[in-house]
């Protein structure tokens, strides 16, 4: 109702103009908007004061042929490039999410397989650990040696090779609680993908099952 109140008062407008106006047009489209107060200015070129407003295409029989927007603020176009760049950065992480969740369903065959897969995972850093525990223990062991032959030179020059000797197992000491610290970071990790993999896993064989 309100649009065609707003055509009948359109067409009001232009059959309102001077009929020597209308017969300047020759036939051509009349070019109407509305000025600061909101009255009607018209005429067969745009009027200088419909510059950068909203403005009406009306044949000359008085029907509205189209609406022309006003030209965008640069709010207004900073608006919709912000909006425009939201909903490509929204398309490229549903299309990423949906590469990752079918390389999810490809990869695992049920969630059981996700748990035999985990295990398998930690036992292998865990037989790595178990390596560098017994290493870390043959170190410990060799500085204990080492400290207890340099005790003997208290009150003498400890020799140059003991001490290079225990340089080397404090050095080698220090580089092995580093892998240690890093396998062990590794098995959190382990944990924390294979805890996410299950948890979207279910979420989409659910999906799957509500759409069956």
């Amino acid at each position: 109702m309100a649009l065609l109140r707003s055509i009948e008062w359109l067409v009001a407008a232009a059959l309102a103009l001077p009929l020597a106006a209308v017969a300047q047009t020759g036939g051509r489209s009349i070019l109407c908007c509305d000025d600061a107060n909101g009255r009607p200015v018209c005429g067969d070129v745009l009027p200088p004061v419909c510059y950068g407003r909203a403005y009406r295409e009306i044949s000359p029989q008085g029907t509205v042929r189209r609406h022309v927007a006003a030209p965008l603020t640069r709010q207004e176009i900073a608006r919709r490039d912000a909006e425009e760049q939201r909903r490509k950065e929204e398309e490229a992480r549903r299309l990423k999410q949906r590469r990752l969740d079918e390389a999810l369903l490809e990869t695992y065959k049920s969630l059981e397989d996700i748990d035999v897969r985990q295990e398998r995972a930690l036992a292998e850093v865990e037989r790595s650990l178990e390596g560098l525990r017994a290493r870390e223990a043959e170190l410990l062991a060799q500085r204990t040696e080492v400290e207890a032959e340099m005790e003997f030179y208290r009150e003498r020059d400890v020799p140059r090779a003991l001490v290079n000797r225990m340089r080397d197992v404090e050095s080698e000491l220090v580089s092995q609680r580093s892998v240690l610290e890093a396998k062990k970071r590794e098995k959190d990790a382990i944990h924390a993908r294979f805890a996410a993999d299950r948890r979207r896993y279910a979420e989409l064989i659910a999906a799957g099952d509500e759409r069956r």
